[in-house]
Protein backbone atom coordinates (compact mmCIF):
# COMPACT_ATOMS: atom_id res chain seq x y z
CA UNK A 1 0.00 0.00 0.00
CA UNK A 2 1.17 3.48 -0.80
CA UNK A 3 1.12 5.48 2.40
CA UNK A 4 1.15 8.80 0.54
CA UNK A 5 -1.41 7.77 -2.07
CA UNK A 6 -3.98 6.69 0.51
CA UNK A 7 -4.11 10.10 2.24
CA UNK A 8 -6.94 12.40 1.15
CA UNK A 9 -6.20 15.89 -0.20
CA UNK A 10 -8.35 18.42 1.66
CA UNK A 11 -9.77 21.29 -0.39
CA UNK A 12 -9.60 24.72 1.32
CA UNK A 13 -12.23 27.45 0.95
CA UNK A 14 -12.20 29.28 -2.39
CA UNK A 15 -10.77 26.37 -4.38
CA UNK A 16 -12.84 24.73 -7.14
CA UNK A 17 -12.06 21.24 -8.43
CA UNK A 18 -13.33 19.85 -11.74
CA UNK A 19 -12.67 16.22 -12.69
CA UNK A 20 -13.24 14.88 -16.21
CA UNK A 21 -12.36 11.39 -17.47
CA UNK A 22 -8.59 11.84 -17.60
CA UNK A 23 -8.07 15.48 -16.52
CA UNK A 24 -8.25 17.37 -13.27
CA UNK A 25 -8.63 21.14 -13.24
CA UNK A 26 -8.15 23.16 -10.04
CA UNK A 27 -9.04 26.86 -9.79
CA UNK A 28 -8.25 29.20 -6.92
CA UNK A 29 -7.16 32.64 -5.82
CA UNK A 30 -3.68 32.40 -7.39
CA UNK A 31 -4.65 30.87 -10.73
CA UNK A 32 -5.74 27.72 -12.49
CA UNK A 33 -3.83 24.46 -12.97
CA UNK A 34 -4.66 21.43 -15.08
CA UNK A 35 -3.12 17.95 -15.23
CA UNK A 36 -3.72 14.76 -17.19
CA UNK A 37 -4.17 11.60 -15.14
CA UNK A 38 -2.93 8.11 -16.00
CA UNK A 39 -5.68 5.67 -17.01
CA UNK A 40 -4.73 3.17 -14.28
CA UNK A 41 -5.74 5.65 -11.53
CA UNK A 42 -9.05 7.21 -10.62
CA UNK A 43 -9.52 10.54 -8.85
CA UNK A 44 -12.69 10.88 -6.80
CA UNK A 45 -14.14 14.06 -5.31
CA UNK A 46 -15.91 13.42 -1.98
CA UNK A 47 -17.30 16.36 0.03
CA UNK A 48 -14.28 18.63 0.66
CA UNK A 49 -11.51 16.15 -0.20
CA UNK A 50 -9.91 14.43 -3.17
CA UNK A 51 -9.09 10.71 -3.10
CA UNK A 52 -6.81 8.86 -5.52
CA UNK A 53 -7.67 5.20 -6.14
CA UNK A 54 -5.91 2.61 -8.27
CA UNK A 55 -7.29 -0.21 -10.40
CA UNK A 56 -4.21 -2.48 -10.49
CA UNK A 57 -1.62 -3.59 -7.94
CA UNK A 58 1.50 -3.75 -10.13
CA UNK A 59 4.67 -1.82 -9.28
CA UNK A 60 4.16 0.92 -11.90
CA UNK A 61 0.63 1.69 -10.69
CA UNK A 62 1.66 1.74 -7.03
CA UNK A 63 4.42 4.26 -7.77
CA UNK A 64 2.07 6.44 -9.83
CA UNK A 65 -0.49 6.36 -7.01
CA UNK A 66 1.64 8.31 -4.52
CA UNK A 67 3.07 10.57 -7.20
CA UNK A 68 -0.32 11.66 -8.53
CA UNK A 69 -1.60 12.33 -5.01
CA UNK A 70 1.45 14.54 -4.30
CA UNK A 71 1.01 16.40 -7.59
CA UNK A 72 -2.67 17.08 -6.81
CA UNK A 73 -1.74 18.25 -3.30
CA UNK A 74 0.80 20.68 -4.79
CA UNK A 75 -1.80 21.94 -7.28
CA UNK A 76 -4.30 22.65 -4.48
CA UNK A 77 -1.64 24.35 -2.36
CA UNK A 78 -0.40 26.36 -5.36
CA UNK A 79 -3.78 27.83 -6.31
CA UNK A 80 -4.67 28.60 -2.69
CA UNK A 81 -1.34 29.80 -1.20
CA UNK A 82 1.17 29.86 -4.08
CA UNK A 83 4.84 28.89 -4.13
CA UNK A 84 7.89 31.11 -3.97
CA UNK A 85 11.68 30.87 -4.17
CA UNK A 86 14.15 33.60 -3.26
CA UNK A 87 17.55 33.99 -4.93
CA UNK A 88 20.44 36.00 -3.49
CA UNK A 89 23.14 37.57 -5.64
CA UNK A 90 26.57 37.70 -3.98
CA UNK A 91 29.53 39.56 -5.45
CA UNK A 92 30.86 43.07 -5.85
CA UNK A 93 29.00 44.84 -8.65
CA UNK A 94 26.58 41.94 -9.16
CA UNK A 95 22.98 43.14 -9.28
CA UNK A 96 19.56 42.61 -10.79
CA UNK A 97 16.90 44.97 -12.11
CA UNK A 98 13.46 44.49 -13.61
CA UNK A 99 12.35 46.36 -16.73
CA UNK A 100 8.73 45.43 -17.42
CA UNK A 101 8.77 41.62 -17.50
CA UNK A 102 12.46 41.36 -18.42
CA UNK A 103 15.00 40.63 -15.70
CA UNK A 104 18.42 42.22 -16.32
CA UNK A 105 21.38 40.68 -14.51
CA UNK A 106 24.82 42.22 -14.15
CA UNK A 107 27.05 39.31 -13.13
CA UNK A 108 30.59 40.37 -13.99
CA UNK A 109 30.37 39.46 -17.65
CA UNK A 110 31.06 41.98 -20.42
CA UNK A 111 27.31 42.16 -21.14
CA UNK A 112 24.00 42.25 -19.31
CA UNK A 113 22.03 39.01 -19.16
CA UNK A 114 18.36 39.45 -20.04
CA UNK A 115 15.80 36.86 -18.92
CA UNK A 116 12.06 36.85 -19.63
CA UNK A 117 9.97 34.37 -17.62
CA UNK A 118 6.71 32.76 -18.65
CA UNK A 119 3.27 34.27 -18.01
CA UNK A 120 2.42 31.92 -15.14
CA UNK A 121 5.53 32.73 -13.08
CA UNK A 122 6.14 36.15 -11.56
CA UNK A 123 9.59 37.63 -10.97
CA UNK A 124 10.21 40.51 -8.59
CA UNK A 125 13.45 42.27 -7.60
CA UNK A 126 13.03 43.24 -3.94
CA UNK A 127 16.56 44.66 -3.54
CA UNK A 128 19.32 44.84 -6.18
CA UNK A 129 20.73 41.61 -4.70
CA UNK A 130 17.50 39.68 -4.08
CA UNK A 131 15.13 38.11 -6.62
CA UNK A 132 11.73 36.67 -5.63
CA UNK A 133 10.11 34.11 -7.94
CA UNK A 134 6.48 33.17 -7.30
CA UNK A 135 3.52 31.40 -8.90
CA UNK A 136 0.94 28.65 -8.48
CA UNK A 137 2.89 25.86 -10.23
CA UNK A 138 5.65 24.46 -7.98
CA UNK A 139 7.53 22.86 -10.89
CA UNK A 140 7.62 26.03 -13.02
CA UNK A 141 8.70 28.20 -10.07
CA UNK A 142 11.58 25.78 -9.41
CA UNK A 143 12.54 25.67 -13.10
CA UNK A 144 12.69 29.48 -13.41
CA UNK A 145 14.76 29.72 -10.22
CA UNK A 146 17.16 27.05 -11.51
CA UNK A 147 17.49 28.77 -14.91
CA UNK A 148 18.33 32.12 -13.30
CA UNK A 149 20.77 30.47 -10.87
CA UNK A 150 22.51 28.73 -13.80
CA UNK A 151 23.63 32.09 -15.24
CA UNK A 152 26.28 32.33 -12.49
CA UNK A 153 26.44 29.44 -10.03
CA UNK A 154 28.21 30.17 -6.73
CA UNK A 155 31.91 29.45 -6.93
CA UNK A 156 33.64 27.71 -4.00
CA UNK A 157 36.53 30.14 -3.34
CA UNK A 158 34.83 33.49 -2.72
CA UNK A 159 31.20 32.35 -2.89
CA UNK A 160 30.32 34.80 -5.67
CA UNK A 161 27.29 34.04 -7.83
CA UNK A 162 23.56 33.43 -7.54
CA UNK A 163 22.33 31.14 -4.75
CA UNK A 164 19.04 30.11 -3.20
CA UNK A 165 18.19 31.88 0.04
CA UNK A 166 19.62 29.83 2.88
CA UNK A 167 21.81 27.70 0.59
CA UNK A 168 25.17 26.86 2.14
CA UNK A 169 28.14 26.96 -0.23
CA UNK A 170 31.03 24.69 0.71
CA UNK A 171 34.08 26.90 0.56
CA UNK A 172 37.54 25.76 -0.51
CA UNK A 173 40.83 27.05 0.77
CA UNK A 174 42.84 28.90 -1.85
CA UNK A 175 46.48 28.27 -2.83
CA UNK A 176 47.85 31.13 -0.71
CA UNK A 177 46.21 29.78 2.45
CA UNK A 178 47.77 26.34 1.96
CA UNK A 179 51.26 27.71 2.29
CA UNK A 180 52.42 26.60 -1.16
CA UNK A 181 55.63 28.30 -2.17
CA UNK A 182 55.93 29.26 -5.77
Amino acid sequence: MSRVGEKPVFIPEGVEVEINKNKIKIRGLHGELERKMPSVLEVVLEEKQILVKRFKEDKQTRSLHGTLRSLIFNMVKGVSEGFEKTLEIVGRGYKASLEGKTLSLSLGYSHLIKYTSSESVGVEVTTPNTIRIFGPDKQKVGEVAAEIRAFKKPEPYKGKGIRYKGEVIRRKVGKAALGVEG
